[in-house]
């Protein structure tokens, strides 16, 4: 497995989770990352999106101002924070790949190409 995140759990509405994914492959500081969600008879959905720098990041309007991405290039690493947590964020959440430096702001793949093994992120009320 290439990419796999963890971090997830179980927490109370307004409360917050930081997710992490680690990339096991050899070019994470060559690619722009990204995180997805897909809650229960949902399709897939966009969440936030980071250059390899770390210098441009792009949001959903549903979690601008409550989530955060970033990444640790030397960890090999790339980070959600999430604040402010709402039921309607409850969903398992995965970390994608760009199959290059930069991603987009089309939808649905947002330049992403690789997808990993998500984790469960639950948000009661």
């Amino acid at each position: 497995v290439q990419l796999q995140a963890s971090g997830g759990g179980l927490v109370q509405a307004g409360g917050s989770l930081r997710l992490s994914c680690v990339d096991s492959g050899r070019t994470f500081s060559m690619n722009a990352m990204g995180w997805f969600r897909q809650a229960p008879g949902k399709e897939r959905e966009f969440v936030t999106a980071i250059s390899v720098n770390g210098g441009s990041t792009y949001y959903a309007d549903s979690v601008k101002g409550r989530f955060t991405i970033s990444r640790d290039n030397a960890k090999n690493t790339v980070y959600l924070q999430m604040n402010s947590l709402k039921p309607e964020d409850t969903a398992i959440y995965s970390c994608a790949r760009a199959n290059g430096r930069e991603f987009t702001t089309a939808p649905p793949y947002y330049g992403m190409d690789y997808w990993g093994k998500g984790t469960q992120v639950t948000v009661s009320s």
